[in-house]
């Protein structure tokens, strides 16, 4: 037992000093005490001034911090220690004043317990006695500003407890400042002492949600690499993993509670993914290598051993937004196809990851708010629970008492009830000790007065607490349950268990209407052009995995990816949930961007038939088929594809290759013709962009091969005139031989040597050798002679034209 306590490092003001000297001196000389008549205060009249100051109810300037009360629950024997600080907020200093408790009396109901913890300052009346005098803390004096600590032990003997129950406890700071020299309330913080010391008669069942729930952090890309290394938006995962972390924490301490753990299957594939390997994205698009493998293996192998033989519930994956699809998704047709997939994956990744086999039957919308829309799109992918929450799901049957958590609601479907004040008690900051600190009590407090308003009647109550509490919202979580399952009048249960438990027939069963939706929620939920956004993206999925060789490496992370993209971790959140989505869409486009036709340049085409190539490029490091390349005219007039206005081949290329395809054509007239090529899934949806391009016709007509044909003639009639006048000359110069050879006197030699010719014969030939000459016939065997003529132009039908490859 501890008698009343000073500030820790504080010393006696100057007036305390005098006082204890002025003590010291009356006790040796009473007589002159009486002489001078002090006026020493009595007994009652202390409490007199004890009791005007009461009724002023001032709270004053003084804030008071309740940084922890232990036990939480006392027992009988026990010895409460409240601890916290005093701060003066004031600009007066605070004298002569001490900081005591006040205890009772107990509470009656759940909303008296809600009242007391919304008073703000000290009321009389209302507020309970301080307990014994001994039982303070003495301040001697607070300045303004200043902050002391303060820390009392009172017997659980001395509180005059009585009956089980719940009682207020308040810790007030009394004291004077200048302005108002008398003994008044100037702070005070309350609290609630849960009084259990034997156990309940019939303890309740509690059932808490342990949620292992993180915001979308793998991208729907992936390396071109064999094992697909994944892409991460950034490293805070790892962050939130590595020991310290939000997700550590919160696999540390409820590694030693008695939960039902809810898994998103997401967060486990996204450590997974991790493990072996990954890269995050840099703010100029590329990426570097993560470093945090050893981190994810870690964590991973401490929950495969935390939850194993514990009850488990897989959300769907990527814990979808189910009010989200009922009041905005739904009407867009596709989404709710979604929700079935994100639920089929769910078991499977669970049972992979950590080697247990979920349950996979309840469904948890945001807050636990529900309407009809959201019932009905929450059971349309095969569960047939729904955890609610009591604000939502109100009582109307006037009930005294808190039903169990499970009640039929129709159509076969379970409504698992979680309690409004449990749930919500760590939502704020818990950063402080004092907020902690209430927190908790006031949860212990709840928990009780539920089990003493039907003391013998069992009922299972569920707590379902915000989906990603922070590290000291979980810190302040564990504590009020690690005291609850160690105290008297609670038990431990499973989920499955709770909502198997026999509905009270007193408990409401009709779901609230839509118009009794909360708006605050609904304004958090992602829009209708979200789930449009979607659906684009999913139609240009289902389009490029029917062309590839193996869709696995394509439809598996963008499936996922389409799933992350309608998360209820994005609520609060537009612009990033938009940027996620677009960025999706955007890295699908360019991968389907890689299997494309390759650019044409304008052609020509001369004749009445020729062919045209156009080249299909595929950049993927998988082959591609199923698709079909076609050629149309614009002017099959003018020009036909094979015997049409187009023509169609079956395309298949293989990774990282291209391919040419010859398409055959026919003329009909000169011309530019316009020629769009094409590609085409094969149940005939467009694929890509249309390559455009202009072919010009410039055809040989009849009026020109006429014109050809009449100078191939005269080409003929000019060779065979050469060739006469040649076999005349020829004829010619044998018989000007003949004649000037000796036997025929033609010729003959002075005896000089010197050839003397016959001058008239001479002269008579002379001009038509001249003429010979000039007209060039000379024969064949003339030195001076050119080599053959070349043979005519064959008159053969001419081939299929010029072979354009642009």
């Amino acid at each position: 037992m501890a008698e009343a306590a000073d500030f820790q490092g504080t010393s006696p003001s100057p007036a305390r000093r005098w006082l204890r000297r002025s003590g010291a001196l009356l006790a040796g000389a009473p007589l002159l005490a009486g002489l001078l008549q002090l006026p020493l205060s009595t007994p009652s009249q202390a409490a007199e001034k004890a009791s005007v100051a009461d009724a002023t109810g001032s709270s004053g300037p003084i804030d008071v911090s309740l940084d922890s009360l232990n036990p939480s629950t006392p027992t009988d024997g026990d010895t409460i220690t409240v601890s916290g600080s005093v701060t003066n907020t004031g600009k007066q200093a605070v004298t002569d004043g001490h900081v005591g408790i006040r205890v009772g009396p107990s509470l009656n109901t759940r909303s008296a317990i809600d009242t007391v913890a919304k008073r703000t300052s000290f009321q009389p009346g209302l507020d309970p006695l301080e307990v014994g005098g001994k039982y303070v803390a003495k301040v001697s004096k607070l300045g303004a500003g200043s902050s002391q600590h303060f820390s009392i032990s009172v017997p659980v003997k001395d509180l005059d407890l009585g009956s089980d129950g719940v009682y207020q406890l308040g810790v007030s700071l009394t004291g004077r400042t200048t302005a108002q020299p008398w003994d008044q309330v100037l702070g005070i913080e309350r609290t609630f002492l849960p009084w259990q010391p034997s156990g309940a008669d019939t303890r309740t069942k509690t059932t808490y949600l342990w949620p292992l729930i993180s915001t979308v952090h793998l991208t729907a890309e992936t390396g071109s690499d064999a094992q697909q290394t994944p892409v991460f938006k950034n490293d805070d995962l790892a962050k939130e993993i590595s020991p310290g972390g939000r997700l550590d924490q919160l696999l540390s301490l409820g590694s030693q509670l008695e939960v039902t753990w809810v898994l998103d299957p997401d967060l486990l594939a996204s450590v997974d993914a991790m493990r072996g390997g990954y890269r995050i994205q840099q703010e100029d698009g590329t990426t570097v290598e993560g470093r945090n493998q050893a981190v994810a293996n870690a964590w991973l192998d401490k929950l495969e051993k935390t939850v194993r033989d514990q009850d488990v519930v897989a959300l769907p994956f990527a814990d979808p937004d189910l009010a989200s699809l009922a009041h905005r998704g739904k009407d867009v047709t596709g989404s709710l196809s979604h929700l079935k997939d994100a639920t089929a994956v769910a078991a499977d990744t669970v049972e992979t990851i950590v080697h247990v086999k979920p349950s996979t039957e309840f469904a948890w919308p945001a807050d636990g708010a529900v309407d009809p829309s959201i019932v009905k799109v929450a059971t349309s992918a095969g569960a047939d629970k729904v955890i609610a929450r009591s604000d939502s799901l109100r009582e109307t049957g006037g009930l005294s008492y808190t039903p169990s958590a499970a009640r039929p609601i129709g159509g076969g479907t379970t409504a698992v009830v979680a309690d409004e004040r449990l749930s919500t008690a760590f939502q704020g900051d818990m950063l402080k000790a004092d907020a902690s600190t209430l927190a908790v009590q006031k949860f212990l407090a709840q928990s009780l007065m539920i089990n003493l308003q039907e003391p013998k009647d069992a009922r299972s109550i569920v707590v379902a607490p915000q989906r990603m509490p922070t590290a000291s919202q979980a810190q302040s979580m564990a504590e009020a349950l690690r005291t609850l399952q160690q105290g008297n009048w609670s038990e431990s249960q499973g989920l499955t268990d709770a909502a198997k438990a026999k509905p009270d027939p007193g408990a409401t069963t009709k779901v609230p209407p839509a118009s009794s939706y909360p708006s605050a929620l609904r304004n958090r939920e992602l829009p209708r052009a979200a789930f449009e956004r979607i659906q684009e993206t999913q139609a240009k999925l289902d389009k490029f995995r029917m062309i590839l060789t193996d869709e696995s490496r394509v439809v598996t992370p963008f499936g996922l990816a389409i799933d992350r993209g309608m998360s209820a971790s994005w609520r609060g959140r537009p612009t990033e949930a938009a940027a996620f989505r677009q960025g999706v869409e955007t890295y699908l486009d360019g991968l389907m961007g890689l299997v494309h036709l390759i650019k044409k340049s304008d052609a020509k085409l001369s004749g009445r038939s020729a062919t045209i190539p156009v080249t299909v490029q595929n950049n993927l490091v998988q082959g591609v088929g199923h698709l079909v390349l076609r050629l149309t005219s614009q002017q099959p007039t003018r020009l036909k594809i094979r015997n049409g206005p187009y023509d169609e081949q079956p395309i298949q290329v293989a990774g990282e290759h291209s391919q040419s395809v010859k398409f055959t054509t026919s003329t009909k007239a000169n011309g530019p013709v316009q020629v769009v090529a094409q590609l085409y899934t094969e149940d005939g949806q467009p694929y890509g962009d249309p390559v455009p391009f202009e072919v010009k016709v410039t055809e040989i007509t009849s009026t020109v091969m006429l014109v050809i044909g009449g100078g191939v003639l005269l080409l003929v009639l000019a060779g065979f005139r050469m060739y006469t006048q040649r076999k005349r000359a020829a004829a010619r110069q044998a018989e000007e031989d003949a004649e000037t050879s000796p036997e025929a006197g033609g010729e003959s030699k002075d005896t000089d040597g010197t050839v003397d010719t016959d001058t008239t014969e001479h002269s008579e030939a002379g001009p038509e050798q001249a003429s010979d000459s000039e007209s060039g016939a000379d024969g064949p065997e003339h030195p001076s002679d050119p080599t053959p003529d070349t043979a005519p132009e064959s008159a053969d039908p001419s081939g299929t034209g010029e072979r354009v490859d642009r």
